[in-house]
């Protein structure tokens, strides 16, 4: 069953942002995922939540959602996320079945 990675990022470095962007694309798709959405224009329409960049990413699993940010090569990518954005929202769930 497919998963899907919510994230409600604040970038505060651009360019360090980017840098890590570039960087981990090839690991997600390394544990077989893929960017579905990745910033672009958002309306809220009903709520209170106001998020800043929506980034949703899917897995064909939790494994694989898991394998990946536990892999070394994420962990060694945490760092530079972590000092370039603040996660406000990061959330993992599964789909449904056909």
């Amino acid at each position: 069953m497919a998963v899907y990675a919510i994230f409600d990022v604040e970038i505060r470095d651009m360019e360090r942002y980017r840098e890590y962007m570039h960087q981990v694309k090839p690991v997600i798709e390394a544990a077989g995922g893929r960017y579905l959405v990745r910033g672009g224009a958002h309306r809220v329409v009903e709520g209170e939540w106001f998020p800043r960049r929506l980034v949703l990413l899917e897995f064909p699993s939790m494994e694989a959602l898991e394998g990946f940010y536990m892999s070394p090569e994420y962990q060694a990518l945490k760092t530079l996320r972590l000092t370039s954005s603040v996660a406000r929202a990061a959330v993992a769930v599964e789909g449904i079945e056909d």
